[in-house]
């Protein structure tokens, strides 16, 4: 089937089903969400809209309904905001808010059909307006995707500017003055004679009146904070200890509990024994929570020991027991043409069927499941008394866990109270409601007091929805000192979506092809006659979710291993390969230009030393990247990094730095050594010992250049991860003349320590 086939008749696109209810949604997508924040408003608290409070005291509040797990969306988004209100981030109090549809997340399900960023064509842009209308009618608050700050750029600014807009004509009534004769700033409203009346003095009266007419907003050249680094709003509690993260909670009377799951993922737990473990000093309850079991004791450490002594008899796994039989699986899915082509340009059977053998290269990479590992692991604090439900959690889909507390206490989602600490990480895992259903059914048997339930790290690691082990087949033709005529691959692997959703929404069918199969091989702005992507889903049964750049985590290795082996097959320079095929796109070709001139490609390099090159598209933004290799003896060690990043805004020049900078390390880290494997059915790894991240003496030098030439806004945590990969591979191939077409690396190499 085409994309158009597949557009026409569902419009589902790998996403949730949605196409019968639209006609009836339509209605429910036009009109606004009520504003959660005018319930329990506190006295002289004067609300806005769902995103600004102003006391009477002069005190502001902007509420940022976005997760923050270190990667600085409360600053970016109070910032947007902020400079509408005409007020710095020092002097406002920065809020995440309630759970609440309200806040739902547009711009992480507009690019969610099979369309390169760059398609603008109709069936495209009909896709991404239906995909974004679900959203809404979905309601879902989430923080994913790399589209924070994308979605609300437009909202926040406007929730500033309309609060602005009220507290001038408030003030115009209270100074005499007209309204045009107004000037806001540093929180007070100044009229002529310099008469001023502070935002909290007028701020209950502007609240009441209404609002004529659209706001304007302040033009780029007017921002005095946008576009400049602010201090994080985040970093001062953190740096003194009073930032609360879900595992700091801390509430009167509570107990404590822990959970063992069944390790065959997926599989029924046929019987338990207790008795040892309820001897144990502490622990209070043992009981069955469907594949497993809760242990509730006096204190953490207590539960997790007496979970230990518990003696379970587990039902078997649904999948192959082994990591080479479940490549198997996968493999059986990676013939050419094979799953939903994602792009089909040209003519690729004539082409193949035409070319010489000596113009064919072929070539098949492999990429193996991985954990989140995130360094909080995870946890939920639940309380169930008296018909009211509260939940204390890190984690990235407020409105996920309402849903999932209505289904499992029969009660209203809008009555789920949910309470979103700081994230110790996240990357995707926190978005997965597993550790908040652990956590109701363990409150559901403490008779009406707060549960704090922790995960160990063994069962964190152990017990993940990993990102999926996904296998690229490749081939291309290519004629010597000639430009690629054709590139024709196939990736198979598990569908995330159909994974996740069957999670999240049991019963939804998920239908439609699964972009993130393919996403970071068939959307890259390469302009090769003949060029067909084809994405296959693979049924395991093994839960696999989203991992911090999803598809593109794995795509971004096998299609830039690939265009650097089309580049040796065809005697051209890798980079000057790559600005021949990009000239259609010109912030390609300038972030290619510019991370190549920042690592001094093309220099001779000292014996022993080798550079590698990678670009991807994702995300949004146009991400170039230059990794430098040196041979220790026998060992390799990653010198340094230079990337050149276009998100074609920069509103906090800093924070995109630093997130490039965070992507690459987590790049890096799965390139040299981390994979998730299975022996009879059971994840191997549990702990740091054996997956471990790359450590601080191992990191290189990283460099980064942040341009604004692309057409739209892209995202930022998640981008700077696929190309890193790649380069690196490309830069050991270029350092040892070893081509790496497996990760991670280290079953090949050796990395210095």
């Amino acid at each position: 089937m085409g994309v158009g086939t597949v557009a026409r008749r569902t419009f589902l696109i790998g996403s949730a089903a949605i196409a019968g209810g639209m006609a009836v949604g339509y209605y429910v997508y036009r009109q606004p969400y009520a504003n959660p924040l005018l319930k329990g408003a506190r006295s002289g608290e004067a609300v806005f809209n769902p995103y600004v409070k102003i006391g009477a005291d002069g005190s502001i509040v902007i509420i940022v309904p976005r997760a923050e797990m270190g990667q600085g969306v409360q600053t970016t988004l109070a910032a947007l905001a902020a400079e509408e209100l005409d007020v710095p981030l020092s002097e406002v109090q920065v809020e995440h808010g309630p759970a609440c549809w309200a806040y739902y997340n547009r711009a992480s399900m507009a690019e969610g059909g099979p369309f390169a960023k760059f398609d603008t064509g109709f069936v495209a842009g009909a896709a991404r307006e239906l995909l974004g209308a679900a959203s809404k009618i979905l309601g879902l608050q989430i923080t994913g995707g790399s589209a924070s700050t994308v979605d609300a750029f437009t909202k926040m600014r406007e929730a500033g500017a309309t609060a602005r807009a009220l507290l001038l004509r408030a003030a115009a009534e209270t100074l005499g003055a007209p309204l045009e004769a107004l000037r806001t700033g540093e929180g007070r409203i100044t009229g002529p004679g310099g008469k001023s009346v502070p935002y909290g003095a007028v701020a209950a009266r502007a609240a009441q009146l209404d609002l004529r007419g659209p706001v304007e907003l302040k033009k780029p050249e007017d921002w005095r904070f946008l576009g400049k680094s602010q201090e994080r709003v985040d970093a001062p509690d953190k740096v003194t200890g009073k930032a609360r993260f879900g595992i700091d909670i801390d509430l009167p009377g509570m107990v404590y509990a822990t959970v063992r799951m069944n390790p065959h993922l997926g599989g029924a737990m046929n019987a338990f024994d207790a008795g040892e473990a309820l001897k144990m000093r502490g622990v209070e309850t043992v009981a069955a929570i469907g594949n497993g079991i809760v242990v509730i004791a006096d204190n953490t450490w207590r539960a997790f020991e007496a979970a230990s002594a518990v003696k379970v008899e587990w039902a078997p796994a649904g999948y192959p027991g082994s990591t080479e039989e479940l490549f198997g699986e996968i493999a059986k899915h990676t013939g050419f043409g094979e799953g939903f082509a994602f792009r089909d340009d040209g003519d690729i059977a004539e082409v193949f069927g035409a070319a010489r053998s000596e113009d064919l290269i072929e070539a098949e990479y492999r990429a193996p499941f991985l954990a989140h590992a995130c360094m909080e692991p995870m946890n939920a604090t639940a309380q169930w008394t008296d018909g009211r439900f509260d939940i204390w959690l890190p984690t990235q889909g407020p409105t996920l866990v309402q849903e999932l507390a209505a289904r499992e206490f029969g009660i209203a989602a809008r009555d789920a109270n949910v309470h979103v600490t700081y994230l110790g990480g996240g990357f995707g895992r926190r978005i997965e409601t597993d550790f908040a259903l652990y956590a109701m059914r363990a409150a559901k048997l403490t008779k009406g007091r707060p549960v704090k339930v922790t995960w160990s790290r063994e069962e964190d690691i152990q017990h993940d929805a990993y990102r999926p082990a996904a296998i690229g087949h490749f081939r291309g033709v290519v004629q010597k000192g000639g430009l690629p005529v054709a590139l024709d691959a196939t990736i198979a692997a598990p569908s995330i979506v159909k994974s996740l959703g069957g999670r999240v929404w049991p019963g939804v069918p998920m239908a439609g092809p699964d972009k993130t199969i393919a996403e970071g091989s068939f959307d890259q702005p390469y302009d090769i006659s003949n060029y067909r992507v084809c994405g296959a889903g693979v049924d395991l049964s093994v839960p696999v979710g989203f991992w911090r750049s999803v598809g593109n985590s794995y795509n971004g290795f096998f299609h830039e291993s690939f265009m650097d082996e089309l580049a040796q097959k065809s005697g051209f320079d890798p980079v000057e390969m790559r600005l021949k095929l990009m000239v259609k796109w010109p912030a390609a070709v300038k972030v290619v230009e510019k991370a190549s001139e920042m690592a001094g490609w093309g220099d001779t390099l000292p014996p022993g030393k080798g550079q590698g090159f990678a670009f991807t598209l994702s995300f949004g933004s146009w991400v170039a990247q230059v990794v430098q290799v040196a041979l220790e003896g026998d060992a390799i060690r990653i010198e340094k990094v230079w990337c050149a990043a276009d998100v074609g805004l920069a509103l906090d020049p800093r924070i995109i730095e630093s997130q490039m900078q965070s992507a690459i390390v987590f790049g890096l880290s799965a390139a040299m050594g981390q994979e998730i494997t299975f022996k009879d059915g059971r994840v191997e790894q549990s702990n740091f010992t054996d997956y471990d991240a790359m450590r601080m003496n191992q990191a290189p030098g990283i460099e980064v250049a942040i341009l604004q030439n692309s057409p739209w806004m892209g995202g930022v945590g998640e981008p700077g991860t696929p190309p890193s990969l790649p380069a690196l591979g490309n830069a050991i191939f270029a350092a040892t003349g070893k081509r790496l077409r497996e990760l991670p690396f280290s079953k090949h190499v050796k990395f210095a320590a």
